[in-house]
């Protein structure tokens, strides 16, 4: 006879196998909650999934999520970044790697705006790639500094995947949005760093824009960045200022987050039907992925925990005798492994209830678990072999440029930001100050 821990470790493997080889992981995650729950629940398990899904809806910190979405759609779609781009090639346009600079400084803007990965990638990669082609950038410094940039949205907030971390883990978001400045501009620093410090010394790698592109008056290029900046850089303000001064809610700010960017694509006279459909469309498919994964993966916790797996797991791990450090770097070190096969989101939702009950054991911050996690997951966009962040990339750049290629070109910013994630655990005031400063202990 087969103990109920034993089933729940079953349970939990033929999850990992089914979402390896393709199947649809909320509803694989119901399925198993149902088809293990029942034996021991009875005709219970299917209140609990009717429970869980009314507490998925009733989730307050999740109803920022669509609306933080619709914000980004409707960025991308409009057009709005492209202008920005364009200004701040002319800006850095004297310095070396001046359209590697503008293409980090303007996909971290974006990634603020957005928080959207597949997107900001994709976005950056048409707007940047061919005028560095053009200039002669190395591809792999080209490569690298899209696919980078691109991850950014993951870590600064309003991150989406930060809201998914605060719904899962129960801790103010507000929270979490403050502990994630200093990591996500940290990294985003050392980029922009690294690329000036590469450039300058391999012009060759990224020389500064040809004097013919560049022969416009200062005067034009400041109103051009002026024009470009200024509007979003009051929507970035605003909606970061008034959650983290808590004159709002995360909801509220991403309510008025969206209404702005509404404003500016009207300003921009980009505001038509067919891009508010599209950005509405896309909200709600990704919106009704995340809180399908949520109610799937809540029924299936409970069951793992019903079953006693949870337990079994949370003694197994306390018998390795690991300190605060070993199990924060252990728990990382999977994560990291989990971001080769599987979106964030997953991670996210599934895995991270795993280790959630045992931060307190270990005496761990959740805010500084959670912005580890950000960290580490970015990683994961640029580890090969499955580094989504290059196949986003190789979806639009030229034929000839080879995954090679572009792995080569993110080893670089794969280091930053692996040494980002050293620094946040080496140094956790750098997360944990702001929001003990703003809100106390």
């Amino acid at each position: 006879m087969i103990s109920e821990p034993i089933l729940g470790i079953i349970m939990m493997c033929i999850m990992i196998f089914a979402i390896f080889i393709g199947f649809p992981v909320a509803f694989t995650l119901m399925a198993l909650g149902v088809l293990f729950g029942f034996p021991s629940m009875g005709w219970t398990v299917f209140d609990l999934m009717v429970q869980r899904s009314f507490a998925v809806m009733n989730n307050d910190v999740l109803v920022s999520l669509p609306l933080f979405m619709l914000m980004g759609y409707v960025m991308e779609r409009a057009g709005i970044m492209d202008r920005m781009f364009h200004s701040y090639r002319l800006l850095f346009g004297p310095l070396p790697g001046a359209i590697a600079l503008a293409t980090m400084f303007v996909g971290t803007i974006f990634g603020i705006a957005s928080g959207i990965v597949g997107a900001g990638v994709t976005l950056m990669g048409v707007l940047a790639l061919p005028p560095m082609l053009r200039a002669g950038y190395s591809v792999e410094l080209a490569a690298g500094t899209i696919t980078s940039t691109g991850t950014l949205g993951i870590l600064i907030p309003p991150s989406v995947m930060l809201i998914v971390y605060a719904a899962t883990a129960g801790v103010s978001i507000v929270k979490v949005y403050a502990g994630a400045f200093g990591p996500g501009f940290l990294m985003s620093g050392l980029f922009l760093l690294y690329i000036f410090v590469i450039c300058l010394i391999k012009p060759s790698m990224g020389p500064p824009l040809p004097k013919e592109e560049r022969n416009v008056p200062w005067s034009t290029i400041l109103w051009e960045v002026a024009v470009s900046s200024i509007p979003i850089g009051i929507l970035t303000f605003v909606v970061l200022y008034v959650i983290i001064v808590g004159w709002t809610t995360a909801t509220e700010a991403a309510a008025i987050g969206s209404f702005l960017a509404f404003l500016i694509a009207a300003g921009y006279g980009k505001l038509n039907w067919t891009m508010t459909a599209e950005s509405v469309r896309l909200t709600g498919r990704t919106t009704a992925m995340v809180c399908w994964l949520f109610v799937g993966a809540s029924l299936f916790a409970a069951v793992f925990a019903r079953l006693g797996a949870q337990a079994k797991l949370e003694e197994w791990v306390l018998s390795l005798g690991l300190g605060s450090s070993g199990f924060l770097w252990v728990s990382q070190l999977i994560i990291f492994l989990l971001g080769w096969p599987l979106e964030w989101t997953e991670i996210i939702v599934i895995f991270i209830p795993i280790f959630l009950p045992l931060l307190k054991t270990f005496e761990i911050d959740p805010i500084l678990f959670g912005v580890m996690t950000a960290v580490n997951l970015q990683t994961s966009f640029l580890s090969p072999p499955v580094a989504m962040a290059a196949f986003y990339l190789k979806g639009i750049a030229p034929s000839y440029i080879t995954l090679n290629q572009i792995f080569n070109g993110m080893y670089p910013f794969l280091a930053i930001q692996l040494l980002t994630l050293f620094l946040t655990w080496y140094w956790p005031e750098m997360t944990l100050w702001l929001p003990r400063y703003l809100y106390g202990e």
